[in-house]
């Protein structure tokens, strides 16, 4: 069997528990505000990082993982005898992608699989879980690769978010779109999408917001057998209503916050669930 070691970045936004469980390489991007750097996921909390946004009068930049730092750890690892399976957040949203392949390409290996989840937060730490999940079951790192792009157009997800500024702030959403979720009492209902932000709704209050959640939730299912996650930025009352409902139906789910990477974009007040639809 190969010996094979998962690498992803930050943005996977996976909780500690789950990360040293499955021994999990996780590559920081960097935050930058008050001309200050912090390391994602370690160097500063999320609560500190938002209390820091919301104090500052400049927007706080990020700064992808550099071709460097991957050519250092992926030697590391295949000096160790590893074999690699490295899966990152959507190119459309970062050049971290692009910088393992450069990583890679300078090693000129074939022991390295670099995979571009076209995804980001949960919908990337899913995909991370399944190829751990599958690194256990014994399959190679060929055999993971294929079944993670088969897995990718089937990351579902659904997001509520208090106030869109941060996403048109940092390019994620147009200008327009964020003065529609400005409106009094208006949430819009955000997924990925071909590796990039959309509206899938729009709806007035949390309840309502909640609802929608739910109801592509059914409208979809959840494939059995594959891992869900509920993904929060202090926003505990959507959280619990997606909790109860998904614990009253007996779907299994793990529990994540976003790191500050994310949080940069989504601001305070976000929830949502990534899912496997059923298919």
């Amino acid at each position: 069997m190969q010996k094979i070691k998962i690498i992803t970045d930050s943005t996977c936004d996976l909780n500690k528990v789950v990360i040293d469980k499955y021994n999990i390489e996780v590559l920081p991007l960097l935050v930058n505000i008050e001309n200050v750097t912090y390391k994602d996921g370690e160097d500063i909390t999320l609560q500190e990082y938002l209390h820091k946004m919301k104090n500052s009068e400049e927007f706080p930049t990020t700064t992808q993982v550099n071709p460097h730092r991957f050519y250092e750890c992926y030697k590391k690892y295949l000096d160790e005898g590893y074999k690699i399976v490295s899966i990152h957040l959507s190119s459309k949203m970062s050049g971290t992608y692009q910088s393992a392949c450069m990583a890679k390409n300078m090693l000129e290996t074939e022991d390295i699989m670099v995979i571009d989840s076209y995804n980001v937060t949960s919908g990337l730490g899913i995909l991370v879980l399944k190829a751990c999940k599958l690194k256990e079951e014994g399959y190679n790192i060929f055999e993971i690769e294929e079944k993670i792009k088969e897995t990718i157009p089937h990351i579902k997800s659904a997001l509520a978010f208090d106030s869109l500024d941060n996403l048109v702030k940092g390019g994620r959403l147009s200008k327009t779109v964020g003065a529609i979720g400005g409106l009094l009492g208006i949430k819009l209902i955000l997924t990925i999408k071909d590796g990039e932000m959309a509206v899938i709704d729009k709806v007035r209050g949390s309840k309502k917001a909640i609802k929608t959640i739910l109801k592509n939730l059914d409208k979809t299912g959840i494939k059995s057998g594959e891992p869900s996650i509920l993904l929060q930025a202090s926003d505990k009352n959507i959280l619990e209503s997606l909790r109860e409902h998904m614990s009253e139906r007996k779907m299994d789910f793990i529990e994540c916050e976003v790191g500050c990477v994310v949080g940069t974009h989504s601001g305070e007040g976000a929830c949502g669930i990534f899912y496997v639809e059923d298919y």
